[in-house]
């Protein structure tokens, strides 16, 4: 009998939240013309913004430099291997114990230097889209808010939106015009 108490107040549980559901449905209609619906592209704003496209020159840069001195460490290892093999065998056990010593500090070095430049890389990435992020976001929400807009989504959570609803290139121009850039002609 305890079962069929259970199984009772399950149905009845059920079906109060049912009718409280249809009832705020029903309290709450929304005219359909009232709904404004719209979706960003949130890496194609920070990519194509101007400040985007900073980031990606400082980060561009960045990377730049950092090659240059890894690949110079990277000559300087390949010299000392020449060396070792070329004047290996005249060497004393001594002098080639110090080389190869040597050689191994440098290629330690090396490894250290190119995963140091890749986490550096990463921290000043994750930085400057951050912000970008941010900013875009707060213009998002002020232009939906000016527009009226009932709900603006990124366009990574949709499986389909009519085109017409995307509003990516209208928030790349006001995030350039809150920062006060001008487009320019990359593209």
């Amino acid at each position: 009998m305890r079962k069929s108490d259970l199984m009772l107040k399950k149905i009845l549980f059920v079906t109060i939240i049912g009718i409280a559901v249809l009832v705020s449905g029903a309290t709450t209609t929304v005219n359909a013309a009232e709904i404004k619906i719209g979706f960003c592209n949130m890496d194609t704003a920070a990519n194509d913004s101007e400040e985007g496209k900073k980031a990606v020159s400082v980060l561009k840069d960045y990377m730049s430099s950092k090659q240059t001195a890894i690949q110079a460490k990277g000559r300087e290892i390949d010299r000392m291997k020449s060396d070792l093999d070329k004047q290996g065998a005249a060497m004393s056990s001594d002098a080639k114990k110090s080389a190869v010593e040597e050689l191994e500090r440098s290629q330690r070095e090396f490894q250290r230097m190119v995963s140091d430049a890749k986490e550096e890389f990463e921290r000043k990435k994750r930085e400057l889209t951050e912000s970008v992020y941010k900013e875009i976001i707060e213009v998002i929400d002020k232009f939906g808010h000016d527009e009226k807009y009932s709900v603006i989504l990124p366009v990574q959570s949709l499986l389909y939106a009519d085109k017409a609803l995307d509003i990516t290139s209208i928030i790349i121009k006001e995030y350039n015009a809150k920062k006060g850039l001008k487009p320019t002609s990359d593209k």
